[in-house]
């Protein structure tokens, strides 16, 4: 980093209007960002964050600093590629945001490759559900965004970068695990979902909505907002439900978890890098967008289980 690094921790704490939250953000203590600050504001001569009434809010003087803040960590960005360039190499900072099943099951070794090849590049990462890693992207806290399924929006570009079917999971000793039923026994099954604003939920909610079953006939016992979450629940017995292929390999591959094939539903979707409208990326965001796009799946972990194998088999 170029910047004044007492600016970087006045624009974190400014963005976050919380000091602990800041202090996690830049692998500080909390301490340490409250005296940043203070050196900051002597240095200023002018208070920055009003601390009054438990909360804490810009003053005049931070709220006329922020927008600089903002454009210094642009300039740094843009010097630190420019040297890459020179030195015909990319540097600087590359931000992602991921949906929570990519985050969890492709982005480290999508990371992992990036950075052999870009070794002066820092990547940092945030998850979440994919309409939270949109919004990070639209506010600007992440240069790309990796997310489930297609979205139609106006205020970003949207690429399919790979393919992923999501399958029926069921507990180990179940009727159906190893099988293949008909759409309509699923309104019988207490069905696991994960939340609203999930790309996963909708895909399967479109999916069943495509082969004639209402999303109100369902048995939808709970839901819960992780994927692992919902694969621990369904070892616990609590019943069954859609995730994607990559997410269950570890648990085929023990048999703690089984997977049942649904006659006539198609459940497969893409994931999508998304940027902001405007100019191509430039820098270590389109070094990372051209990784995605032409070696996606050669990134993607392998399964061998003839479990996987068999659900994917329709």
């Amino acid at each position: 980093m170029l910047e004044n690094f007492r600016i970087r921790v006045f624009r974190a704490v400014a963005h976050h209007l919380n000091f602990s939250r800041a202090a996690e953000e830049l692998l500080l203590t909390q301490p340490a960002v409250t005296q940043q600050i203070k050196t900051l504001e002597e240095e200023i001569g002018s208070p920055l964050f009003d601390r009054g009434s438990g909360r804490i809010s810009l003053t005049p003087g931070g709220k006329a600093l922020l927008p600089f803040a903002d454009r210094l960590k642009v300039l740094d960005e843009e010097a630190l590629a420019a040297i890459g360039k020179a030195c015909g190499e990319h540097a600087g900072e590359l931000a992602l945001g991921a949906s929570q099943t990519i985050a969890q099951y492709l982005l480290p070794n999508m990371v992992a490759s990036f950075i052999k090849s870009n070794p002066r590049v820092h990547v940092t990462a945030k998850s979440g559900n994919s309409d939270e890693m949109l919004e990070a992207l639209v506010r600007g806290e992440v240069h790309l965004a990796l997310i489930e399924g297609p979205e139609q929006r106006r205020d970003v570009h949207i690429e399919p970068f790979m393919e992923d079917h999501m399958v029926l999971v069921v507990p180990a000793g179940h009727e159906w695990a190893d099988h293949t039923i008909g759409i309509e026994e699923l309104k019988s099954a207490p069905l696991l979902m994960r939340e609203f604003g999930s790309g996963s939920r909708r895909v399967v909610e479109q999916a069943l909505a495509s082969a004639g079953l209402k999303i109100k006939d369902l048995n939808i016992r709970m839901e819960i907002d992780s994927t692992e979450g919902l694969l621990s629940a369904v070892e616990a017995g609590l019943g069954v439900t859609f995730v994607s292929r990559w997410a269950v390999r570890n648990q085929l591959a023990l048999e703690s978890l089984r997977t049942a094939r649904v006659q006539g539903l198609k459940l497969s979707r893409r994931f999508s890098l998304v940027y902001r409208s405007g100019p191509e990326p430039t820098g270590p965001v389109a070094a990372f967008r051209s990784l995605l796009l032409s070696h996606a799946a050669t990134l993607a972990p392998r399964s061998t289980t003839r479990h996987l194998r068999a659900s994917l088999d329709v």
